[in-house]
């Protein structure tokens, strides 16, 4: 397949969110993951053809519906949200997902280090081949492999040529319009609309931080960073906050070594802003380099740590901040 324009790509993805049928939220996941793997991936060219393989994007569905599995709503009336249009069955990963939380396991990364692990992940891998994979580029019921070919003899799909590097390009608007019409995609199931409607944070429920995780980093970091501010170096008093360094607002998944402990006025200054080259020379000489160990070992029960991801989403980021020319903080 020849290489298409960026202009093909992104109508092809609009096309994709009008034109295809979403009877479940399973194909929107499957978008939002390819898009978080080819952030995570290092050595992208233009005209790269990326591998991935189904154990990947199975995992990636797993974190993105891990926190979608619990309860929604008051206390008074908290139930799931049902991510498909049968009000009677829920779909296969929530249900396999709830199962392993209701066994007190609270954090996707446990889970990882957990004897469930294995017959989720399979789960997980079977509703992907048995749904959105081979689903997703059916349009208007005809089938258009734009960004990858349907190969079903493989245990992986391959990218075709340039489209890793427009997801990577294009990332906060793929995932942007992914969230949106998933959360849309829940809010119009009849069965969800009395439970949604009294809601006002479905999309802070569906797609938000986890705050245990940032309290366990914001002790961890004072320790590491002696109490003092990784921006201005000040000490730090009762306006200690854990910052993401690649901010959330770019890269919605917490990582590990992405976190860093700023006093409040830096953080409120700094905001969804890529700090600046120096800022970064240093947070990978401390948080990828001389503390990588031990930030591993102290938050992988919490938040995923890989350092070789972390450095790959920052590099993704400060080249897409490199060729939009933006401001650096």
């Amino acid at each position: 397949m020849t290489m298409k324009s960026a202009v093909d790509f992104i109508a092809y993805i609009q096309r994709m969110l009008v034109e295809g049928d979403f009877t479940a939220t399973y194909k929107y996941a499957l978008l939002h993951a390819i898009a978080d793997v080819c952030v995570e991936s290092p050595n992208i060219t233009v005209n790269s053809k990326l591998i991935i393989s189904f154990d990947v994007l199975a995992d990636k569905m797993l974190r993105l519906y891990w926190a979608q599995a619990r309860p929604f709503g008051r206390q008074s009336e908290q139930r799931l949200l049902h991510q498909n249009n049968d009000s009677q069955k829920q779909i296969a990963i929530i249900a396999a997902v709830q199962k392993v939380q209701q066994t007190g396991i609270y954090n996707i990364n446990q889970l990882y280090k957990s004897p469930y692990y294995k017959s989720v992940h399979s789960v997980a891998k079977t509703a992907l081949k048995n749904g959105p994979l081979w689903r997703l580029q059916i349009l208007a019921k005809k089938e258009e492999c734009f960004l990858y070919p349907h190969d079903k003899g493989q245990k992986h799909i391959q990218l075709n040529a340039g489209i890793a590097g427009y997801f990577r390009e294009f990332y906060h608007l793929i995932t942007y319009l992914a969230r949106a019409a998933w959360i849309d995609k829940i809010s119009s199931f009849k069965h969800n609309q009395q439970l949604v409607g009294a809601q006002a944070n479905l999309p802070e429920f569906l797609f938000g931080q986890d705050r245990k995780a940032l309290g366990y980093a914001k002790s961890l970091l004072q320790e590491l960073q002696q109490n003092t501010c990784f921006y201005c170096g000040k000490k730090l008093k009762h306006d200690a906050e854990v910052d993401h360094f690649i901010p959330f607002a770019k890269y919605a998944f917490d990582l590990g070594h992405n976190f860093v402990l700023a006093d409040r006025a830096c953080n409120n200054s700094k905001r969804d802003y890529l700090a600046s080259y120096p800022h970064k020379y240093k947070w990978e000489e401390s948080n990828l380099g001389q503390h990588a160990k031990v930030i591993s070992e102290e938050l992988s029960r919490y938040v995923e740590c890989d350092v070789e991801k972390s450095l790959a989403v920052s590099d993704w980021a400060y080249q897409i901040a490199s060729s939009s020319t933006s401001n650096l903080w």
